[in-house]
């Protein structure tokens, strides 16, 4: 746990789209990222939703086997070099958890989810380090298989994120059925992508950019179906993207339209993208739009080469969430080293790893955060807003996690409140918690000063704390609620012991 994290030579990032999957290959060269390979297939996630909104088995099938393939192109890469994301399908999907960890498995590298505002942070991220910085305001795009992000930043930052409930695959499946293009179709199309932009389309309007620029596949699509044409040669306009609708209504059906420059597996679902697209272009009044190179999985490339840099999002969302929030930075830092500590002595024996010290760290460090709404059982608050907020550079199953942590931080608890996380994490958060609840409890004065612990033994299922003499005669507090704590994690079977 104390070693320091080596900066891999290779970097692969990995994005479980809704229509697409894709693998991305760099070398790591003075601190710049250089593209070796890409590897692109369609999956059609979003198409393998059944009714009651699970992946059906032939999805599971398609997305295995494809990631099988990858597993092969990055099987030498070490832990921690390869990340790889799931977007809106597995987002949706009720049983994205048990996909996951077959998937994982299969991959032979950890796979997480990421929310809707962040795959738009981590989009602008990749689009903004594949074009040249012109100053000003920049409106980047990306039409994805489930959800379109709609950003505007400066420079590298991000400034507006929103992640709409649209996507190629979508609305290709509700409004062009079975491939037909008729004008009808079309009009419908249009009306759902507008009604889906209404809540962005006066705030963006009103902040305003400078440029344009489109990312990843419809939008791509389209420029190289533009320029095959001889109707754009480097920006998109919406004249050109009503050209192209034309020709589509013309042809009537899927199956009969040939369009130069469009790839036969993005036939199926290029009449939704184009339609988003289109309306979006007249809600937002874009003049142009560039194509970019860049996407979500070189900014997953460039967000872990921040992480081994030391310039972590987490870290500065978790700072701007403490001042938000009025958190005691000072207390959340006693309690973070206290709780490490402990985590220090317990590492082997519970085989803790280097993900499970930060998960413990953010928890101890946003463990108050429900204080901001009533004292009154703040865990439960607080694990209600760590859950269900919007926290840059974390995955869902980071806030999950962290979540289950401030929950069970005090008071009674349950294992039922871990019923939420996969099986394999279950067992840890556990201890995670237990180790939280410890770090709170002897920093309850809210004193740098505690009672002095000379040893820490771990077992399966107990922990044996061993203070200096006398120490729990002088501290009564401590000892009192070590008492009550003992109590409480019986019904975890979990045995507490103490001496002094």
């Amino acid at each position: 746990m104390n070693d320091q994290q080596q900066s891999p030579q290779y970097l692969a990032a990995i994005d479980l789209g809704s229509n697409s999957f894709h693998l991305v290959v760099a070398r790591i060269e003075d601190g710049h990222v250089h593209i070796l390979d890409k590897i692109k297939e369609m999956v059609r996630l979003g198409g393998g939703l059944d009714r009651n909104g699970r992946l059906s088995e032939e999805a599971r099938i398609r997305a295995l086997s494809c990631l099988d393939r990858f597993a092969e192109r990055v099987q030498k890469l070490p832990l921690g070099s390869v990340v790889a994301v799931g977007t809106n399908t597995l987002r949706q999907a009720k049983n994205s958890r048990q996909f996951l960890q077959s998937a994982s498995e299969v991959l032979g590298h950890p796979i997480s989810i990421i929310g809707g505002k962040e795959e738009a942070r981590l989009v602008y991220l990749g689009v903004s380090h594949s074009l040249v910085d012109e100053g000003g305001k920049r409106f980047v795009m990306d039409i994805g298989g489930g959800s379109t992000e709609l950003i505007i930043g400066e420079g590298f930052e991000p400034r507006h994120l929103r992640s709409l409930k649209m996507g190629c695959v979508s609305i290709s499946r509700n409004f062009f059925r079975n491939g037909k293009l008729h004008k009808k179709n079309w009009e419908k199309a249009g009306i759902a992508a507008h009604l889906e932009l209404r809540p962005v389309r006066r705030h963006y309007r009103k902040v305003g950019w400078g440029s344009a620029t489109g990312a990843s596949g419809t939008i791509r699509a389209a420029g190289s179906i533009l320029k095959a044409l001889g109707l754009e040669t480097y920006n998109i306009t919406l004249e050109s993207l009503k050209e192209i609708r034309s020709r589509m209504i013309a042809a009537g059906d899927v199956d009969n339209l040939d369009l130069p420059g469009l790839d036969s597996d993005r036939k199926p679902v290029f009449a939704g993208g184009l339609a988003i697209l289109i309306a979006t272009f007249e809600a937002l009044k874009i003049e142009t739009m560039q194509v970019s190179e860049g996407a979500l999985r070189e900014g997953l490339l460039y967000e872990r080469l921040g992480r081994i840099r030391s310039e972590d999002t987490r870290l500065k969302t978790i700072s701007s969430v403490q001042q938000r929030f009025q958190i005691s930075q000072k207390h959340a830092r006693r309690v973070s080293l206290t709780s490490h500590r402990l985590l220090t002595a317990c590492e082997k024996a519970w085989n803790l790893r280097l993900e499970d010290a930060e998960i413990l760290h953010w928890a101890s460090s946003l463990h108050e955060i429900g204080l901001a709404v009533s004292l009154s059982g703040y865990q439960k608050h607080g694990a209600y807003l760590l859950e269900h907020a919007d926290l840059p550079g974390f995955s869902l199953e980071e806030q999950d996690r962290m979540s289950v942590l401030v929950r069970c931080h005090r008071k009674k608890i349950s294992k039922k409140f871990f019923r939420g996380l996969s099986e394999k994490d279950q067992k840890t958060a556990l201890r995670l918690a237990i180790l939280l609840r410890l770090a709170t409890l002897l920093h309850r004065s809210r004193k740098d000063e505690t009672a002095v612990l000379e040893q820490v033994v771990a077992n399966e299922n107990s922990l044996t704390l061993q203070f200096a003499q006398y120490e729990l005669i002088n501290h009564p507090l401590q000892r009192a609620s070590l008492e009550q704590e003992a109590e409480y994690l019986k019904n975890v079977d979990f045995k507490l012991e103490f001496t002094s």
